[in-house]
């Protein structure tokens, strides 16, 4: 008998409950008001602050018009402002504010934590494969996306 591949099955188990647990860890650390895909934005922003909800987008994997309306509420309570490009003004500019800037302590430790319990029992060598697997995975889905919206 044919063995089934448990790969897309595995990595869904694993999003779910990462996801439960990471609502868990900023509960515990106070910070209800950020959810965890609003969190995701922030993570990006911390990573490179500035940038045009276009390249927030391809960071994030989320789409334009969900991106929007996270933006709309992270921008309604405090955490991002969005300015016009000086460069061009067909581009909108996210950027954060002294509010949400004070929060990525405390984000960085979750994420850390997140880290630790994602790599419990993991050797360096055996990370640095599963990432170079993971991206791999990451840029075949990408690639298929890409493929079907220009219907090919």
């Amino acid at each position: 008998m044919k063995q089934l591949r448990e790969g897309g099955f595995l990595i869904a188990k694993i999003h779910h409950l990462s996801g439960r647990i990471l609502a868990k860890k900023i509960k515990e650390y106070g910070l209800e008001e950020i959810n965890p895909a609003q969190g995701r934005i922030l993570f990006a922003l911390w990573n490179q602050d500035g940038i045009s909800i276009q390249e927030l987008s391809k960071m994030t994997s989320l789409g334009k018009s969900t991106l929007t309306s996270m933006l709309d509420r992270l921008e309604d309570t405090g955490h991002l402002v969005r300015v016009p490009s000086k460069e061009d003004r067909r581009k909108i500019i996210v950027k954060l504010t002294e509010k949400d800037k004070k929060l990525q302590n405390a984000y960085m430790q979750i994420s850390k934590e997140m880290t630790g319990l994602f790599y419990k029992g993991f050797t360096k060598k055996d990370i640095d494969h599963f990432e170079v697997y993971l991206r791999q995975i990451l840029n075949n889905l990408i690639a298929f996306e890409k493929c079907q919206k220009h219907g090919r």
